[in-house]
């Protein structure tokens, strides 16, 4: 085996980064194109457009650093910025796509931390993640063991730390989030070979039914909720006073008059 330790930008172009792609885009647009406003920011990984279903006017990719990359299917690098310091107000942005953005940053918790300020009241962050308690994560893991030892190569590339979805769920929920969607996929093994692949393709189909929690990766969708606030709609107007309504008044009743006999 070599022992050379492909990037992750060469790894989405394997068959198996390929298989991973589609299953985020598909995921990614059905879920973008119904939340609305008009900032949407997506943090790394060009190599997926998590934004082009969606319907907002302004949109932008983030990047720690301007990287050549090739390919139609990459995306045009529109600012250089620090995940942990973005450079937008708060309260600014109504939508931040995540893909693998987490787990290849050196601060994950201060990079949620940072979109949680950006983010309006009622935004959406979208996540994407490898899930460690998986046959992908298993492998990696056991291949981590070989590779101390001289042995083998990873399947995975080695640029990143797993962030378990519970785990996830938890920093979400601290950072006064709440997860709307929730969802596993690639349930595949980790295989290198297309018609490998092909080959486990019913796992897709019955992963979800007999082990929901395992697929290789995750996908979370959670809406940032503020304590105190109510958004006010088309329902705050009141209601135009007639002159000619009817208003029932209380009467007291009067004693009769007269003498007592």
């Amino acid at each position: 085996m070599s022992d050379q330790i492909i990037d992750l930008h060469n790894w989405f172009q394997t068959p198996a980064g390929q298989y991973l792609l589609r299953w985020e885009d598909a995921q990614l647009q059905s879920s973008v194109a119904d939340i609305f406003g008009y900032h949407a920011l997506q943090l790394g990984v060009p190599e997926l457009d998590g934004l082009r279903a969606n319907r907002m006017p302004h949109q932008w990719l983030g990047m720690p650093s301007i990287e050549p990359l090739t390919g139609a299917s990459a995306l045009r690098t529109a600012l250089v910025t620090d995940y942990a310091a973005l450079p937008f107000s708060a309260c600014s942005l109504d939508l931040v796509v995540l893909p693998h953005t987490l787990e290849l940053s050196t601060d994950p918790h201060g990079t949620l931390r940072e979109v949680e300020r950006v983010l309006v009241p009622e935004g959406r962050v979208v996540i994407c993640g490898l899930n460690p308690a998986s046959l992908w994560g298993l492998r990696q893991s056991r291949a981590h063991v070989f590779k101390r030892l001289g042995l083998g190569d990873l399947f995975l590339p080695d640029c990143g730390d797993f962030i378990g979805y519970w785990r996830l769920r938890d920093w979400l929920r601290l950072l006064s989030f709440e997860v709307e969607e929730g969802r596993f996929g690639c349930y595949r093994p980790a295989v290198r070979s297309d018609k490998w692949l092909e080959r486990w393709a019913w796992m897709d189909r019955a992963g979800p039914r007999w082990w929901p929690i395992v697929g290789a990766a995750y996908f979370v969708v959670a809406v940032k909720r503020v304590r105190g606030m109510r958004l006010l709609g088309p329902a705050w107007k009141t209601a135009p006073v007639r002159a000619n309504a009817s208003v029932s008044v209380a009467q007291c009743a009067q004693p009769p008059t007269g003498s007592h006999e």
